[in-house]
C-alpha cells in the first residue's frame, strides 16, 4: 500500500542547537583532563554527533558502530546488531555513547555491555531525545537534549525507511493511507 506521510514539528532547528551547545558545554566540563572518545551510534546519531564535537571545547577522539534493529520499520522487529568494527582504541579511556534517541533503552544498553568488554574507564551515555514512558527499566542517560512522548519521530538523523533524515529539526510523523490506495 502506498503511504503518504503526515510530519508535525515538534521541536525546531533553533531549539536543537541551542540545547547541542549546552550539552556540549556540560560534557566539555565534566570531562576535563579526561582522555575522553565519543562512540557516535550510526546512523541517526550522525547530524546530533557532528554538532556535538563541533561545539566540544576539549581534546576527544571519535569512533561509531553500527547498531540496528529496525529494518525499513518504524518499530523494532529482529534482533539487534551491533558492530564496532570503527572504534579506536578504548581501554582506560573514558567512553561517551552518542545517540539520536533512548526509545526502549535495548541498543544502549546492549552496546554499554559490549563496550564494557574493552576495559575502557567509563561507560556513559547521551542522547538527544529520550522517551522516559518506555525506558522504566533503563538508567536514564547521562546526557540528554529533550524528553519526549511516546511518538514515532524523524528528522535531524531519525529516519523512516531511511527517509527524512535530512530534516533539520524534530517531527512527528504518522503514516496515512493515500485516499487512491484504498480497495
Amino acid at each position: 500500500m502506498m503511504t503518504s506521510s503526515n510530519l508535525q514539528q515538534l521541536i525546531s532547528p533553533e531549539q536543537i542547537q541551542t540545547r547541542v551547545m549546552e550539552l556540549s558545554e556540560a560534557i566539555s566540563h565534566d570531562y576535563t583532563g579526561q582522555p575522553l572518545t565519543l562512540i557516535g551510534v550510526m546512523t541517526g546519531s550522525l547530524m546530533f554527533l557532528a554538532d556535538l564535537v563541533r561545539h566540544l571545547r576539549i581534546p576527544h577522539q571519535i569512533g561509531v558502530v553500527q547498531a540496528s534493529s529496525y529494518p525499513g520499520a518504524s518499530t523494532s522487529s529482529g534482533p539487534l546488531r551491533i558492530e564496532c568494527g570503527f572504534l579506536p582504541p578504548v581501554a582506560d579511556r573514558d567512553l561517551l555513547i552518542v545517540d539520536d534517541i533512548l526509545d526502549t533503552g535495548k541498543t544502549l544498553s546492549a552496546l554499554k555491555q559490549q563496550l564494557l568488554t574493552m576495559q575502557p574507564a567509563s561507560v556513559n551515555t547521551a542522547v538527544l531525545l529520550w522517551k522516559q514512558s518506555r525506558t522504566e527499566h533503563f538508567p536514564a542517560p547521562d546526557y540528554f537534549g529533550f524528553q519526549i512522548q511516546d511518538r514515532f519521530v524523524v528528522g535531524y538523523g531519525l529516519d523512516y525507511d531511511d527517509d527524512f533524515r535530512h530534516l533539520n529539526a524534530i517531527y512527528e510523523f504518522q503514516e496515512t493511507p493515500n485516499p487512491g490506495d484504498a480497495k
